[in-house]
């Protein structure tokens, strides 16, 4: 007999296989040795209350054989002959999940990426944290795997209209990531696993035949009669298919410029701009867990949080436990920060991405007086997005070292005399933060801190430190496409798709957004 049983748990006992079966021999009234095996369905944490506890789902068998988890691997087709060939801008989550749906149907993809392998771009993320110096090509957002690879590998997402959750971190497993992805209320895969996922990925596309060419920037499309026909590279290789699909992620600024310079279709998007806060970890947990010592049996304590402020939204992004904040700009003289965690989240501090809302009608306000910029440009928002990185690069003087301040100096607009350790590896600068940030920003922030203490006792300190700035939540620019056949309304066969056309916002949901647009293109061609 099978049977899906709900047990709740101490942590310690979570930790404990054995100790979950005699709990399941409890609950079904049995011998414990009637149940021959188990595994997880569902895991979460429930700490509202001073004892955590964990909920458990389990499959159980009793007096049958038991067997592991179903799991059906994925079959990729022999491509390299195939007669539709699709042309992937961007090795991303987006990208490379549309070219593993291609090869499914037997399709064969073309994978361009403009940056280099996983393992050549650590070398160009060391020079960047030692020396500040970026690598336009090579950085944490552009190279194999995207902006995903050197990120924490959070997969949780909201996005279930979307497409099949449970698929897409089926196919992460199939590839490398741990079991606990298809069980945890939260997975994430750590930012030391993903690359040998992202490595696995790539090596099955060649294996089944794909194309996948490293330090391939597309520069123009090749249009004619309102249809793509290729592309061109910088290399100056023109390379030529039946579709092409755009997912470049939320900082290929060159790429919007492609699109406007060739009279396509694009338009400003709202997004979200603000700061890093890091906190010890340790103060996390004791807010959290409600206990002085983490019990050993939990992992490093997250939190989300959201207000209202002004009518305008304030809330964390990318929270990582265990974490550390790294310099994610992509174009000189520009300060972007971010946070990433390994696997195990055993790094001594907590920082999360704190951002406020960021509409046109601010952007309007902020370049009130700049005659330089057009008010109705398609721009407008990235133009505001790079002038407070720019503003935030000034400000630390340059070499990407950050301009910091603790968190109440920053809220009571007092200069902080000195600053905590900061696990941002180029360095941090004491700064006023209000000279960084627009003012609308700063002060929706300030707010937000001080709500957010009351929520959180004990998150309103001192011993915590903002980080200028947090600038790439999500793409500033909208590239359209037809709500049904995913097309971009003036080029056949030309599929914006991703984070950086504006359709999604972290792993789970750019990959599923690569699976929407290849089944769009699955459903035209055979």
């Amino acid at each position: 007999m099978q049977k899906d049983i709900s047990l709740k748990l101490t942590p310690g006992e979570a930790a404990d296989d054995m100790a979950i079966k005699q709990l399941i021999a409890q609950s079904l009234g049995s011998k414990e040795s009637a149940i021959t095996g188990f595994y997880r369905l569902k895991q979460s944490i429930d700490a509202r209350g001073k004892q955590v506890w964990i909920n458990l789902s389990v499959k159980a068998f009793m007096e049958e054989p038991f067997h592991q988890r179903d799991f059906s691997p994925v079959h990729f087709r022999e491509v390299s002959k195939s007669k539709t060939r699709v042309i992937i801008i961007g090795a991303g989550p987006a990208g490379l999940f549309a070219a593993l749906k291609l090869m499914e149907a037997g399709i064969q993809p073309i994978v361009l990426e403009r940056g280099k392998d996983v393992r050549a771009r650590r070398r160009d993320l060391a020079i960047l944290n030692k020396e500040g110096i970026v690598n336009p090509e090579s950085n944490y957002c552009f190279g194999e795997g995207g902006a995903g690879t050197y990120s924490d590998g959070k997969l949780y997402t909201r996005s279930s209209k979307r497409g099949d959750i449970q698929r897409i971190l089926q196919i992460l497993h199939q590839f490398g990531a741990q079991e606990g992805i298809l069980y945890e209320a939260h997975p994430h895969i750590g930012t030391n696993k993903l690359p040998e996922i992202i490595t696995a990925i790539r090596e099955q596309i060649l294996q089944s035949g794909g194309l996948f060419l490293f330090k391939k920037k597309v520069i123009d499309f090749l249009i004619k009669d309102g249809t793509l026909k290729g592309v061109t590279t910088a290399d100056g290789d023109t390379i030529y298919a039946d579709a092409a699909i755009v997912a470049t992620g939320h900082s290929a600024r060159d790429i919007f410029h492609l699109f406007d310079a060739k009279k396509l279709q694009i338009e400003a998007k709202p997004f979200a701009l603000g700061v890093r806060i890091e906190h010890p970890q340790t103060l996390i947990d004791s807010i959290q867990y409600h206990c002085l010592v983490r019990d050993g049996h939990l992992p490093p304590a997250s939190y989300g949080l959201a207000e209202q402020v002004d009518e305008r939204g304030v809330f964390s992004f990318c929270m990582c436990p265990g974490g550390i904040i790294a310099p994610a700009a992509t174009q000189p003289k520009e300060l972007v920060v971010n946070g990433w965690s390994p696997s195990k989240r055993n790094n001594p501090f907590a920082n999360s991405g704190m951002v406020v809302q960021v509409t046109v009608a601010d952007a309007l306000h902020y370049f009130e007086k700049d005659k330089t910029i057009k008010k109705d440009s398609p721009f407008l928002l990235m133009h505001f997005q790079q002038a407070v990185e720019q503003s935030a690069f000034a400000a630390g003087g340059g070499r990407l070292v950050a301009p910091a301040q603790r968190m109440i100096d920053f809220c009571e607009n007092k200069n902080s005399t000195d600053l905590p350790a900061c696990s941002y590896l180029p360095g941090i600068k004491s700064v006023d933060m209000g000279s960084v940030l627009p003012g609308f920003i700063a002060n929706s922030l300030r707010k937000g801190f001080m709500a957010f203490g009351k929520k959180m006792r004990g998150y309103y300190t001192n011993e915590a430190i903002v980080v200028a700035t947090e600038s790439r939540t999500s793409s500033p620019i909208r590239i359209p496409r037809d709500t049904i056949n995913l097309v971009h309304p003036q080029v056949n066969n030309l599929y914006p798709c991703g984070e950086g056309a504006g359709y999604a916002g972290g792993i789970v949901s750019a990959a599923m957004d690569g699976e929407r647009v290849a089944d769009s293109i699955i459903q035209k061609y055979l």
